[in-house]
Order: C-alpha cells, then structure tokens, then sequence
C-alpha cells in the first residue's frame, strides 16, 4: 500500500481580542492522510483510496507539524509504506514536509502545474489570445511526458524575450508571471516525473486534500461565523475526528464519562 499525505490550509473567520466587533480572517491548517492500493498504470485502473484520516489546527507551521508527524507515524510512516507527500509546491508546505522528513518522495499535484502553464501561457502570448491557447496545450503534453526541461525552456525564451520584473511591475505583470514559474518549475522539475509515477500506479492530483479542505469550510468557514481560538481549536480536532475514517469518532466517545446532569 502507499500513504499520500496531502497539507493545505482554509479560511476562518477570527473575533479579534480587542473587545470590538472586529474580525479577520486566518487560515487553518489541514492535513490528510489516505491509504491507497497502487493502480496498474493504467487509465482503468487507477490508483484505489482505502482510508483517509485528518488533523486540523490554527496552530503555527511548527506545532501542526508536531501533530502531522504523529498522524504520520500512526498511520505507517516508519514502516515498510511507500509514502508520498502531494501538494501544489508552494508557501508554508514544502518547508514543512521537508523538515518532517514526510516522505519518500514528493509529488507536484498534476493538476496545480497545469495552472501554471497556462498561466504563463497567457503572459507569454497575450490574456485571450489562441496562441496562448495552443502554447499551453503543448507546454501540457510536454509536462505529462515528463519533458519539464522543455517546459523550463521555453518559458526562459519568453521570460528573456520580456525582461526580468521590474519595480513597478505588480504580481500579474506578464514578466514577473513568467519570472516566477520559470523559479516554480526550475525548483520542482524533480517532483514532476509523471510517467514514472503513472507507470507505478501512484496518484499525481491533490484532489483528496482539496476536497477535505472544503469539508472543513463547511463547519467553519461562513461570512457570520466569528471563532474565538479555544472555540474553533476544539471544533477543528472533532470535525478532525468526524471525518476520518478510521472510528476515531466513536473511539473518542466512547472513552468520554457520561453527561451527568447538575442537580
């Protein structure tokens, strides 16, 4: 079997400390661990999830990651499972996995990169352009071919053709698009082996993570939903314990003494 662990992070809504109707938003961290019986390498047959069980926190970077080591270690990680660690290649997740020391090997979610070749795309031949179009498809077949030199090459020609960023270019500026996933693909060329990881039967999408973020926004995240931190603290680690599925739920209740009314 292989365990995938997958980490990304929601939307809460935080009552601020000041004693005002004041708020904000923060992000929780979430982490998933499914088992998976490896596919054939085959579109038929696809890699099979068995078990997926959850941690969440509004903890920092380095007390989530105590909590996914352990999740980690509990569901295999120092035994003879293959794990991979799958996620988008960015922000505070690679520093943590890698300080974790999560993996065997890890995946760039198929799917992200995708994102970012077409993103590039339209900064290379303009926003609507069909030339942007047709770039990405076949920036797209190069990557699924496990060509991302080719990729990195050909965004370098355009990045150079435009120029670096300059200071007051702002985020969506065609140059500093291109400057950044040249860096994205450059830093990542080697967790974007798909045909390997396709011949294995190994999932290459994030799709579990995305969609147990999204059940965590269904408890907490909400326009007139405003959390103090012991409060959602405790509703992430049971919505933790309600969505695995492993019987932790019933596990965890079943330990706790009986509601006992005050006389």
């Amino acid at each position: 079997t292989l365990l995938v662990i997958g980490l990304d992070g929601g939307r809460v809504q935080m009552r601020e400390k000041t004693g005002k109707n004041d708020s904000r938003w923060r992000e929780d961290k979430i982490g998933t661990f499914t088992t998976y019986l490896p596919g054939d390498g085959t579109k038929s047959g696809p890699p099979k999830p068995l078990v997926t069980t959850y941690v969440a926190t509004m903890q920092s970077t380095e007390g989530f990651g105590k909590m996914v080591r352990v999740e980690a270690e509990r569901r295999g990680l120092s035994h003879s499972v293959t794990t991979l660690a799958i996620g988008d290649g960015g922000n505070w997740i690679d520093p943590l996995i890698d300080r974790e020391r999560l993996y065997d090997r890890r995946i760039v979610d198929y799917y992200h990169a995708v994102e970012h070749l077409y993103e590039a795309a339209r900064a290379a031949m303009g926003k609507d352009s069909p030339e942007a179009t047709r770039f990405a498809e076949g920036l797209k077949e190069d990557l699924w071919n496990g060509r991302v030199d080719a990729v990195i090459e050909k965004l370098s020609t355009h990045s150079d053709r435009l120029g670096p960023p300059q200071t007051g270019d702002g985020p969506e500026h065609p140059r500093r698009v291109l400057a950044n996933n040249v860096g994205y693909f450059t830093r990542h060329k080697h967790h974007m082996n798909y045909p390997e990881y396709r011949q294995k039967g190994w999932p290459i999408g994030s799709g579990m993570t995305e969609a147990g973020v999204k059940q965590f926004n269904k408890r907490v995240k909400g326009t007139e939903q405003f959390w103090s931190e012991d409060g959602v603290e405790v509703i992430l680690a049971l919505r933790a314990l309600w969505l695995s599925q492993d019987d932790r739920w019933n596990r965890y209740w079943s330990t706790r003494a009986p509601y006992s009314k005050a006389a």
